[in-house]
């Protein structure tokens, strides 16, 4: 049977400052750039969603893609969107909250919720119109 892909695009904005408590000012200046400015900044992130599965023959459909939509709105948007990823998001509590570990924490977040047969195939988090991070599980 053939596996298609399906993507889901959401939005959301968030601010974070990106350092590390148990470090020095100095290294986290010298490792995260304007990133740890101590005075936060934010993004206008870009969310894509990708799904992949058999097309079920009732309906057409890899997975509802309004229920996509609502599932990552509920379990994700909500969480982040005008939100402080450092001081809000208590899934994010035990990590710098870089664009790499806010992927891996939205697959967390959604994977276990895709209805088989499907499966969740990637999360893309655009921090910026030139840096983008893909996460594929694993």
């Amino acid at each position: 049977m053939p596996r298609v892909r399906i993507v889901r695009r959401l939005h959301f904005s968030a601010a974070h400052r990106l350092s590390r408590p148990d470090w020095s000012e100095e290294r986290n200046v010298r490792t995260f750039g304007e990133c740890a400015h101590r005075n936060w900044h934010g993004h206008n992130y870009e969310l894509e969603v990708a799904v992949v599965g058999p097309v079920d023959p009732e309906t057409g459909y890899v997975m509802d893609l309004a229920a996509l939509k609502e599932l990552v709105e509920r379990r994700v948007v909500g969480d982040l969107d005008h939100r402080n990823l450092n001081l809000d998001v208590p899934w994010l509590a035990d990590v710098v909250p870089t664009t790499e570990n806010l992927a891996i924490g939205i697959w967390q977040r959604i994977s276990p919720h895709i209805p088989p047969p499907a499966v969740l195939d990637a999360v893309i988090v655009q921090e910026t119109p030139r840096n983008r991070v893909e996460y594929r599980g694993g």
